[in-house]
């Protein structure tokens, strides 16, 4: 099984809404909010397919945060049929390494304090929680913000491999 990325466009939003629906249900990103990312030279927007058949996607923006570039990823999904096959990872990857080329040093999104699978995820590929979000969601229902020093990332990278 080998999984490959490739950049979405406008004719891939029924197959990516449809995994949004599965995976965030009532929380999920509308067709018209999809339609906007999708559409707009603002975000990046990157599939991963599993032998040709879209497995997941990430939605990410470089935003302006006085003169220092952010990436922000507003969307991870995977299809529950390619979850625990390096789906994400490989969709975190190719996002941050986009981000990377716009000059990004730091790399945040946000995730809901009850889901443990996708915290795990993040922190074992270097996010660090940097805020609790009292009711971000909806009422009652908080996210963490998590961030990640692509520069720092970079460079442990680098050390290992010599």
């Amino acid at each position: 099984m080998s999984v490959k990325t490739r950049r979405a466009t406008p004719e891939d939003l029924e197959e990516l809404f449809k995994i949004e629906r599965e995976c965030f249900k009532d929380e999920a990103f509308t067709r018209q909010q999809l339609a906007y990312f999708l559409n707009s030279p603002l975000f990046l927007n990157v599939i991963a397919e599993v032998d040709g058949e879209v497995a997941g996607f990430i939605v990410g923006v470089v935003e302006s945060h006085g003169s220092l570039p952010l990436g922000h990823i507003y969307s991870i999904d995977v299809s529950k049929r390619y979850r625990r096959m390096g789906v994400a990872t490989r969709l975190l990857g190719e996002i941050e390494r986009l981000f990377a080329e716009r000059g990004v040093r730091f790399s945040y999104l946000e995730v809901r304090v009850d889901n443990t699978a996708a915290r795990k995820l993040y922190e074992k590929c270097g996010y660090e929680e940097v805020e609790i979000l009292q009711d971000y969601y909806k009422l009652g229902v908080h996210g963490v913000r998590l961030r990640k020093d692509l520069k720092a990332s970079k460079a442990s990278k680098l050390r290992e491999e010599e």
